[in-house]
């Protein structure tokens, strides 16, 4: 419970904190402005690469989480104040489309990052929702250049560098994926990758044994 408060303030503190100075990269280009540069190529290498590796990790899992939990399940809850399943999704849909501010990008315009938590509870909506946030913070990152990993923010009162955000990002999204595995197992779901090794598993042991040559 205290963790689930704390999460709150922390993103809801975050938003307060970042709306204010980077609101203004939110307006529009003047007409005959230069258009805005587009996103560099993958790095193969580097703290870039290997937080968009991260990325692909955290978005495969609570993807496929999303996709086997029932629907019926959405709304469920292990108690009384207490993210639901579709809020947990959702909540790390909002961090994606919020935290990139700290790197120099802005949430989608119109997006209302605070309400997005509780905004819907049908499952396909939600698992777009999660696949457009991690294309956004996917987006943010290859904006970068690898000199930029070194540039210094704010966060909770201290400087750290693009690449301690880089960090802040994949421990927050490795905690709430804990807390989706608990919510998937408590209601009789195997996480999907877990159900593969097994099945892997399974078919090695039922392989009749090598005769060995004579």
């Amino acid at each position: 419970m205290r963790r689930n408060m704390l999460c709150v303030l922390i993103l809801t503190g975050l938003f307060l904190v970042l709306s204010g100075p980077l609101l203004a990269q939110d307006k529009p280009a003047a007409k005959g402005s230069a258009p805005a540069p587009t996103p560099a190529s993958a790095p193969t290498s580097g703290p870039r690469a290997e937080f968009l590796d991260t990325l692909d990790y955290f978005e495969g899992r609570y993807t496929k989480l999303a996709e086997a939990m029932p629907t019926d399940k959405y709304t469920w809850r292990p108690g009384e104040g207490v993210r639901s399943v579709s809020e947990v999704f959702l909540h790390i849909s909002a961090a994606n489309f919020n935290l990139p501010r700290l790197i120099g990008t802005q949430p989608p315009a119109g997006l209302d990052v605070r309400g997005l938590e509780k905004s819907t509870t049908d499952k396909a909506k939600v698992i777009q929702t999660l696949k457009d946030s991690y294309a956004h913070i996917r987006g943010a990152v290859l904006k970068l250049s690898d000199a930029d990993v070194e540039k210094s923010v704010k966060l909770f009162g201290k400087d750290v560098s693009y690449h301690g955000v880089f960090l802040f990002i994949s421990r927050h999204s490795g905690e709430h994926l804990g807390q989706s595995i608990a919510y998937a197992r408590v209601n009789g779901v195997v996480p999907p990758w877990t159900e593969e090794q097994q099945q892997q598993q399974n078919q090695q042991q039922q392989k009749p044994a090598e005769k060995p040559k004579p």
